[in-house]
């Protein structure tokens, strides 16, 4: 007797959960939409993302709901932080030579990807699967399906004023 009613019992939670699922929409877990990984920096995509980086999201604090979401956050940290560094590289501020830009780009992807994996490595939860390989895997796994390999700009999105990401020097010596 005591099988039928946990028998029933499961069948009557089982049909609440899908009668109100929402089955028709894209994200049922209402997780916030951050594109990740960000695309590696190349001859083919450095203009994209100099000319159009307040084209592309930015994920200020007030974009996440309040608890549940820390790994997503992390990523909309790494992207904020890129994205900073990107307008430092594309500004000239920390280049002296246009044709350090594709390097001090190079150098700040990496960066961003390193402190993203280091946060990563801090929480009690499972690391992003690119965080767990080493050295040239590591890139290699972080450059593959991208959301936005060409840096792509969202139509008719503006990105809010961010404070600008301190932390990332370039080292012309590596280029």
């Amino acid at each position: 007797m005591i099988l039928i009613g946990g028998l029933t019992g499961f069948w009557i939670f089982a049909l609440m959960t899908l009668h109100s699922a929402n089955l028709g929409e894209t994200n049922p877990l209402n997780e916030p939409d951050v594109p990740f990984p960000p695309g590696f920096p190349t001859a083919e995509n450095i203009a994209a993302i100099c000319h159009h980086g307040n084209g592309r999201p930015r994920y200020p604090d007030s974009f996440f709901p309040g608890s549940g979401v820390s790994h997503w956050k992390r990523r909309g940290n790494a992207i904020n932080k890129l994205e900073s560094w990107y307008s430092l590289c594309c500004s000239g501020a920390v280049v002296h030579q246009s044709s350090q830009i594709l390097c001090c780009s190079q150098q700040a992807w990496k960066q961003a990807l390193s402190e993203f994996c280091v946060a990563e490595y801090s929480t009690m939860t499972r690391a992003y699967e690119c965080c767990r390989k080493k050295g040239d895997e590591r890139w290699s796994c972080f450059d593959s399906e991208l959301p936005n390999p060409n840096y792509d700009p969202t139509p008719g999105y503006t990105a809010p004023q961010l404070p600008l990401e301190l932390g990332f020097s370039f080292n012309a010596d590596a280029c």
